[in-house]
Formats: C-alpha cells, sequence, structure tokens
C-alpha cells in the first residue's frame, strides 16, 4: 500500500509554470506506476501524464504535450509534474495517481491509489 501527498498548486498567470509534487510513503516507490490526473469542475477526471517504474517510459496527454513533464526520483519517493505554458483550460484539480499494474496507463480506474489533490488555477 502507498499513500500520496501533492503540493505545489497555487495561482498562476497564463503563460507561467507551476511544478506539483507528489510524496509517497513506503519503501516501495518504485515498483509503482505513477500518473497525474485531472479533474475541472463538472468535468470527468481526465488523465495528463504517467511514468513507467523506472522513469524510463513517459506518457502525456496530446493537451499538455510540449508543456508538461512528468518525472519520477525512486530514492526520494516523489514524482513530478512539471507545467509550462499554462492556460485558463489547465485550470482543474490534479490529483497523483499510482498503482502496480495498470493496463491502461491513461484510465483513471485502472490506478488503487490516490492523493487528495491540489489545486491549480490559472488567470487569464
Amino acid at each position: 500500500q502507498v499513500q500520496l501527498v501533492e503540493s505545489g498548486g497555487g495561482l498562476v498567470q497564463a503563460g507561467g509554470s507551476l511544478r506539483l509534487s507528489c510524496a509517497a510513503s513506503g519503501r516501495t516507490f518504485s515498483s509503482y506506476v505513477m500518473g497525474w490526473f485531472r479533474q475541472a469542475p463538472g468535468k470527468e477526471r481526465e488523465f495528463v501524464a504517467s511514468i513507467n517504474r523506472s522513469g524510463g517510459f513517459t506518457a502525456v496527454a496530446e493537451s499538455v504535450k510540449g508543456r508538461f513533464t512528468i518525472s519520477r526520483d525512486n530514492a526520494k519517493n516523489t514524482v513530478y509534474l512539471q507545467m509550462n505554458s499554462l492556460k485558463p483550460e489547465d485550470m482543474a484539480v490534479y490529483y497523483c495517481a499510482a498503482d502496480p499494474d495498470p493496463r491502461n496507463l491513461r484510465r483513471y480506474t485502472e490506478y488503487h491509489y490516490w492523493g487528495q489533490g491540489t489545486q491549480v488555477t490559472v488567470s487569464s
């Protein structure tokens, strides 16, 4: 089992940057595939990015490609989401998720463990 705590959200102007962090408890962090999802009011939770156990493979949603980067530091039990060139449509609650073996990296129902979320607000 793993517990996840996100941080780094906040208010930023359009075009600005934020870096989200997700700290995981436990000594088996490296055995989990990690993902970032987001949910805006009235919308379904959507995939943002994922990273495999070693950090050697990443996937990002088309809507954030070229602007967002996911990375992880297994020595620090932490996964990051670097968000650049933020747009108002990026505004949402961002969630960190973990699963030992999700069958579909982009489907939120495949992840068993979730953080509490961190709010990202982008002003235009």
